[in-house]
């Protein structure tokens, strides 16, 4: 069975039950099975390997038709008891998902890229087999629908790539105690060196105690202990109080960094007069990201961006890592290559890529797919997404912005179009309501309208017998006022009756450079190479013209691997680097400015 891990390690408890590997499954192509009652009784024709959607190798499908309605089916086992609840807990499932238990209806849940979770005790029968039957329906006519770079058209093409309908991320089961934690917060201050930890229980009663033990490489530093009077908690924890801490806060080993990705660990356990009831492990960074005149700050440090765009795609399982060593893997061929982390493109990316990012210390910008088509259905979909999101992935340090909007996809007419406009500055207001730790960048790339930084896309760098084309590129990216000014292409870069008013400029899409290596399939890019010494040049030409402007506090290279029809990767699609690593360190780190200069503020409109 694959995919075995814990798939929630912010979150985490010793006894739960993986239920990925071998389903029953089916399509319902006319949609009967709603009509037949398929939860309570149907002959499965099929099988399938969860978590890996069916057009998937892993899946042991593997069929490219598209499929609206697809329905799975397995048995589990569990004795019930009256003391516990037993919950349910699936990490995607793409889109709208159905879940019947012994032939009861347990709920639905809309959204294909964040994770949720039924209580099911109340629906288990006495018996010790149990039936779970899970419906969904994933419309690639429902331009509603938040799609990213899923193609609607049963094959790839252009920047679109093999569709994902149904499970996707790992199932679960996990037996806990009727009184127990649901959830936990961690708002790290690194300049007064606080942790504040705040939480929430199933119920109140005030015979609880919630105990807090943090450690630091298995040393423990404090324990806290605190009696809820309802069903929440908050405690705020001053690490300065201990001495080994208080002298080496601001030194590097104590401050998560890509350099030093200091994790402290968490054990929260929740007692009944003195028993236990519940105990939850977590972790989080002591980081702070902020921005200041044109640059941005990593714990109170300028900090120039290295990233590389990263679809989340792999050969043989989609959207669905097929083990848990290849989100490890990724980050650590990208750090090789000298990049400090990635912008997770049109995707909400599996927990446990998170978690690496934070052990490993990779930043990560956190997207989601967009919906083609800009309605009130459209809207409301990805506002419920976003604060899912945001709620299952507030802890990890790694993620330092958010972006809700790319290139204006879901909002077509943006430029002119008030509502639309009225729209990205919700979401921008809307995630920093949910988290004012991070930056977002609302309509990353043009038509920007409030945002905390200024992402810009340009591709124009040319090939080696493109000098003109070239000499446009460099000479953009020269001042903040160029790069304003003369957009890439017939997008402005700010919205209509929007400015730039001194955000920090990422040039967070460029480069794509296509080099097939060893493939004789046909592929695309913005530009090719026929070697590796034809690549090397033009990857030197793009990194130095970044690295000329004074303006430019960050950059993301399109992209890390190739993807499909996609050849712009730096890796190829089964992950094998197309030059030497070594050589691409080299250039990024000599061009690349370790300071960050501010943008002077007294030449701002």
């Amino acid at each position: 069975m694959l995919r075995t891990e814990y798939p929630r390690p912010q979150f985490k408890r010793k006894e739960w039950i993986n239920l990925n590997g071998q389903w029953t499954f089916d399509y319902d192509d006319t949609n009967t099975g709603l009509k037949e009652e398929w939860w309570k009784k149907h002959d499965f024709s099929q099988t399938i390997q969860v978590p890996f959607a069916y057009q998937s190798q892993l899946s042991g499908i593997h069929s490219l038709t598209p499929h609206e309605v697809v329905w799975y089916q397995r048995q589990f086992k569990y004795q019930f008891q009256n003391n516990e609840d037993l919950l349910l807990h699936f990490g995607a499932v793409d889109y709208l998902a159905t879940i019947w238990v012994d032939g009861q209806l347990v709920g639905s849940h809309t959204g294909g890229e964040t994770s949720f979770t039924f209580n099911i005790a109340p629906y288990l029968t006495e018996l010790q087999n149990h039936s779970l039957v899970v419906r969904v329906k994933d419309s690639v006519k429902d331009e509603e629908q938040p799609r990213g770079k899923q193609n609607w058209v049963g094959h790839s093409f252009s920047i679109f790539y093999t569709g994902t309908t149904g499970i996707w991320q790992t199932v679960w089961l996990e037996p806990v105690s009727k009184h127990r934690i649901t959830s936990l917060k961690f708002h790290p201050d690194i300049d007064q060196g606080t942790i504040n930890i705040t939480g929430q229980l199933s119920d109140s009663s005030s015979d609880r105690t919630v105990n807090i033990t943090i450690s630091k490489d298995n040393t423990k530093l404090t324990k806290i202990s605190i009696e809820p009077e309802l069903n929440d908690f908050e405690t705020t924890v001053n690490l300065f109080d201990h001495h080994i801490f208080r002298t080496m806060f601001h030194n590097d080993g104590w401050t998560w960094t890509p350099t030093h990705p200091t994790l402290f660990d968490c054990e929260v356990d929740l007692t009944e007069n003195g028993l236990s009831k519940d105990e939850v492990k977590s972790y989080f960074g002591m980081r702070k990201i902020h921005s200041e005149e044109g640059s941005i700050y990593l714990n109170n440090r300028p900090i120039y961006q290295k990233l590389v765009l990263d679809q989340g795609y792999w050969p043989k399982g989609l959207l669905t890592a097929p083990d848990d060593n290849d989100f490890k893997r990724d980050i650590e061929m990208s750090k090789k290559m000298g990049f400090n982390g990635c912008r997770m493109h049109q995707k909400v990316e599996d927990p446990r890529f998170l978690y690496w990012a934070d052990r490993l210390g990779y930043l990560v910008w956190g997207e989601c797919a967009a919906a083609p088509a800009f309605t009130n259905t459209a809207i409301s979909r990805t506002i419920i997404e976003w604060e899912e999101i945001i709620e299952r992935d507030f802890n990890h340090p790694s993620i330092i912005t958010w972006v809700p909007i790319n290139e204006s996809w879901g909002v077509p007419q943006i430029h002119q179009d008030l509502k639309q406009q009225h729209y990205a500055q919700t979401l921008y207001h809307l995630i920093h309501t949910l988290d004012n730790t991070r930056l977002v960048s609302s309509n990353d790339g043009w038509e920007q309208t409030v945002t905390d930084i200024c992402g810009i896309h340009n591709y124009a760098q040319g090939n080696a017998d493109e000098p003109e084309k070239y000499k446009y590129f460099v000479d953009t990216l020269s001042s903040w006022q160029k790069l304003i000014a003369q957009p890439p292409g017939a997008w402005s870069i700010f919205a209509k009756g929007y400015h730039y008013t001194g955000q920090p400029i990422v040039l967070s899409e460029c480069g794509g450079i296509a080099y097939k290596k060893a493939s004789d399939d046909q592929g695309w890019g913005y530009t090719t190479a026929s070697s590796d010494e034809d690549y090397l040049k033009a990857y030197t030409r793009v990194i130095k013209g970044i690295a000329n402007s004074r303006s430019i506090v960050g950059f993301c290279y399109t992209q890390l691997c190739d993807v499909e029809q996609e050849v712009n990767g730096l890796l190829t699609y089964d992950r094998h680097f197309k030059v030497d690593p070594n050589k691409i360190r080299e250039i990024n780190d000599f061009f690349i400015p370790a300071k960050v200069l501010p943008v002077d503020e007294n030449l701002i409109d």
